[in-house]
């Protein structure tokens, strides 16, 4: 069959990591393209094998690496037999002279693949379990989470010759893109219940709602290499609360590597994440750092998707947060609140919900508990450019909720919000000049900027204001001001003190220090305007300005519900595992 070669065979059984990783690099440089059916039934009977119905051994709480490249034997005979189950389950449902000859595949085709796929699945289990996104899964359970009907569906293309169906990704959701160019999508898999219908459906509807989910039709369009990117990505070491099999997580480890060397994550934000996070809890060294990796990603998100991923800055705060870097982690989350003002809420981005709210209610509230008192006291609350960042990120939440069916704000995120803002006291919030932008406005990267200093007969530099100051009782030197030559003022007291002197009346007694403005552009955060600048807080008055819900014209305010359908892989990584 084509999946595998005679090259391939002779690493059978393969019983380390290392035999693992040299069958994806033969795969990943061969001159055809990579048998996606092949490498996730390979992957998925490692991952099984080590995952499911295991006792959490002590070493497995310790997430020891060392020695843990040993793997249970996959062998030859039994990977290969699941292989020709899935060509003859998808070659024997699948007419192809009921979809004609062409050289691209049609949305009935691509529909009927998502069918069969479907159709066979076991109903009576959680279809948002762990370890079901694999091809391993599905041929031996007949089990798949929604990533993992998604990536069936191009392999079973792929099966049947069609070479244009590829995955389409993005933070929490994953389609297909097929026809010349790539130009036509197709939904064909679930997300929350209900959806079930859609398989089939282009995904216009939900990219022209704006939501999230489908990243304002930026999502990361695969390859047949990035596909297998995708699918260890996807790979899930998790045995339990907090612990991970070590095996499997140095399995994901060593492929993401190889796929960076190749190239195959230069535009896939969220592979990268989860290749930041694995070098962050396991260093290789001589290679790229983990904090280099969480900016790669940025920069993917940044150049390739026009800006419009969330986790790459998200995963990145976290990093900052967890190393006491807790300016950097500001401005990462107001740089996620900058991409999220660019949606609409809805109902389907309940884990992008989750994880804001976490920011909010749990993660700033820490940090403004840590730098209160003791060594780190005041140490970012004298800080305007912090003060912006919150500014910045809860302006982005709030855009993020107008024009939406369902409010996001209610008195569980107002209240943390006031709370931190109350920790700056009102001579640095005082430092930030906050103006209203249009709502319509596209967001700027960077939404602040140092604001031109105010006309109150003051300037930065302290020699022009004494200047000024003595103008009063001197007369000026032409030469001075033409030229620069001689003192600053003529008369019998041309040797008098130079500007900026001891002596130079009315001297500033400091530097004016230049303000920073911030551009709000939703109705909320530009309705808190002057009570974010008052001396005082009013903490009533913000506190209604941000639960009130004329701004999203719903009649009855709805807390967002939780959908019943499944979480997505590949998912960012996280330390706190769920």
């Amino acid at each position: 069959m084509a999946g595998f070669t005679e090259i391939d065979r002779q690493l059978f059984p393969l019983e380390d990591v290392a035999s693992i990783k040299k069958l994806f690099k033969q795969q990943l440089e061969g001159t055809t393209e990579p048998d996606l059916a092949w490498l996730s039934i390979i992957v998925g009977a490692v991952e099984n094998s080590l995952t499911c119905n295991r006792t959490v051994t002590v070493q497995d709480k310790e997430n020891n690496v060392e020695g843990c490249a040993k793997i249970p034997a996959v062998e030859y005979h039994i990977s290969q037999a699941l292989y020709a189950k899935f060509h003859a389950l998808i070659k024997g449902s699948v007419d192809l002279t009921q979809f004609g000859t062409g050289k691209y595949a049609s949305r009935e085709l691509v529909k009927k693949v998502s069918d069969v796929v479907w159709n066979s699945l076991t109903r009576s289990y959680y279809k948002d379990r762990a370890h079901l996104q694999s091809l391993y899964s599905y041929l031996t359970g007949n089990k798949l989470d929604c990533f993992g009907v998604a990536f069936a569906v191009v392999a079973g293309c792929q099966v049947l010759g069609y070479e244009d169906v590829h995955l389409a990704l993005s933070e929490d959701h994953a389609w297909v893109v097929f026809g010349e160019g790539g130009m036509q999508t197709a939904e064909v898999t679930w997300h929350g219940k209900g959806n079930e219908d859609k398989r089939g459906q282009p995904v216009a509807s939900g990219v022209g709602s704006r939501s999230w989910l489908y990243v304002n039709g930026q999502p990361v369009v695969c390859d047949r290499r990035m596909e297998v990117a995708a699918l260890v990505s996807s790979i899930n070491p998790t045995l339990g609360q907090n612990v991970e099999a070590a095996q499997v997580a140095l399995l994901q480890h060593e492929l993401l590597w190889l796929m960076y060397d190749l190239g195959h994550l230069a535009r896939y934000p969220m592979a990268l994440g989860n290749l930041s996070e694995l070098e962050e809890g396991h260093p290789t060294p001589g290679r790229v750092p983990c904090a280099a990796l969480l900016r790669e990603a940025i920069q993917s998100a940044r150049v390739h998707y026009n800006n419009q991923h969330v986790y790459p800055y998200t995963n990145q705060g976290m990093y900052h947060f967890k190393h006491k870097m807790y300016k950097e982690a500001f401005e990462s989350w107001a740089n996620a609140g900058d991409v999220i003002r660019q949606y609409n809420y809805s109902r389907d981005d309940e884990e992008i919900y989750k994880e804001f709210l976490e920011i909010s209610s749990e993660l700033i509230p820490q940090v403004m508990k840590a730098v209160s008192s003791g060594h780190s006291a005041h140490s970012i609350l004298k800080d305007p450019e912090c003060f912006a960042y919150l500014l910045r990120f809860y302006d982005g939440i709030c855009r993020w909720e107008e024009g939406s069916a369902t409010p996001v704000l209610h008195i569980g995120w107002a209240r943390p919000l006031v709370s931190s803002i109350s920790k700056f006291e009102a001579e640095v919030r005082a430092r930030v000049a906050i103006e209203e932008g249009a709502a319509a406005e596209r967001f700027l990267n960077n939404n602040y900027r140092e604001a031109e200093p105010q006309d109150d007969g003051r300037d930065l530099r302290p020699s022009l204001a004494a200047l000024a100051a003595a103008c009063s009782e001197k007369i000026l030197n032409p030469d001075f001001l033409l030229q620069g030559d001689g003192e600053p003022f003529v008369g019998n007291d041309s040797q008098g003190p130079r500007p900026g002197s001891p002596g130079t009346s009315k001297q500033p007694d400091e530097t004016p220090t230049p303000r920073l403005q911030v551009t709000l552009r939703s109705h909320k955060m530009k309705g808190l305007r002057q009570l974010l600048l008052a001396e005082k807080l009013n903490v009533g008055a913000m506190s209604l300005q941000l639960t009130a819900q004329s701004q999203v014209h719903v009649g009855k305010k709805q807390r967002p519900g939780v959908p019943d359908g499944p979480e997505l892989g590949p998912r960012p990584k996280r330390s706190r595992r769920e």
